[in-house]
């Protein structure tokens, strides 16, 4: 006859009981949580020097910050910006998900291999959007409509991959890339897309009492409230081309410097007379439509179709039959 055991034996390998506790343990459960926590707390501690400067807004410290380009936004935003998504996307993977979740996340910023006309409609369709939502907005500014200025041209394909390296690199891998991906699975691809929204826009609250902000209206709810809706509606654009085009980051990050390169180089040298604020409003109204149209089409699925992995990490989605070239 068997004898009975004094006390229950712990269930599991204590190994794994080992590598589940402490901080590590607690950023392989809950990545998403960790990934914004760092994102978040990195770049507004690195951006804090920038907004008590003289150029911040708040003129608190009795320093500046050297123009780059003409703005002082280079120096004091884009280090933030690069240790804030880019940096937790990196760690946050590295830690739940080792080695092997590193070379799936680098591996998504090198699918270049997708239909040119998907770049084509990157690079041409936002502009095209911009400039509709800004003459629904603003019906009275189609009077100054003209082609830009030569000078305006000629910069805006060096622009566009200087915002390709500063804000789409620090972004996107951390945006998109990480954040994305586990959105889609745990939430779906539109409640996951507007919770990313949210959070992106929420990022750049600081920004608004620099000169980043100003042109929009600066540190007012109304001003940043019309920015979250613009970042809401514009991410379900850019998440319906990452998952047409099997999860290609170059293409996010394409969808997104593309509308912050046509805003600042040349909208308003073809709109002589509309106002600053408007061109938010102009994009969240273009962009609305896109993504309404976009959402009613696909029921909400946004052209998400996750493959199936042993490891759910590696959720990428899959595009439709003819969306993209399929990269191994």
């Amino acid at each position: 006859m068997l004898e009975k055991k004094s006390r229950a034996e712990p269930e599991g390998d204590p190994a794994d009981r080992d590598r589940d506790s402490g901080l590590s343990g607690f950023v392989r459960r809950h990545g998403l949580v960790s990934f914004y926590a760092l994102a978040f707390g990195l770049s507004w501690l690195a951006w804090l020097p920038y907004i008590l400067s003289q150029d911040g807004g708040l003129d608190v410290l009795d320093f500046s910050f050297p123009k780059i380009l003409g703005t002082s936004s280079i120096a004091g935003i884009l280090p933030g910006a690069y240790l804030g998504p880019l940096g937790a996307a990196f760690v946050v993977t590295a830690v739940s998900e080792g080695r092997a979740g590193l070379r799936r996340w680098v591996g998504r910023l090198f699918r270049w291999g997708v239909n040119w006309k998907w770049y084509a409609l990157a690079l041409l369709g936002v502009p095209a959007v911009i400039v509709a939502g800004s003459l629904a907005v603003s019906p009275g500014s189609a009077a100054s409509l003209s082609l830009p200025p030569l000078e305006a041209l000629l910069f805006y394909v060096p622009f566009l991959l200087i915002q390709m390296v500063t804000t789409g690199l620090a972004e996107e891998p951390g945006w998109r890339d990480f954040a994305l991906v586990r959105h889609q699975r745990q939430q779906g691809p539109l409640l996951g897309t507007m919770i990313l929204g949210v959070l992106w826009a929420g990022w750049h609250v600081p920004m608004f009492l620099t000169e980043w902000g100003a042109w929009m209206g600066g540190a007012n709810p109304q001003a940043i409230l019309l920015f979250v809706a613009f970042c809401v509606v514009l991410s379900v654009v850019v998440t319906w081309v990452f998952n047409r085009t099997n999860g290609s980051l170059p293409l996010a990050i394409v969808a997104h410097v593309s509308n912050n390169t046509f805003v600042s180089l040349l909208l308003f040298s073809m709109f002589t007379d509309l106002p600053e604020q408007a061109a938010v409003l102009g994009g969240l109204i273009g962009f609305g439509a896109v993504a309404l149209v976009l959402v009613v089409a696909t029921r909400g699925r946004l052209g998400y179709r996750p493959e199936p992995h042993a490891d759910p990490a590696d959720d990428v989605p899959v595009a439709h039959a003819g969306g993209a070239v399929k990269v191994a």
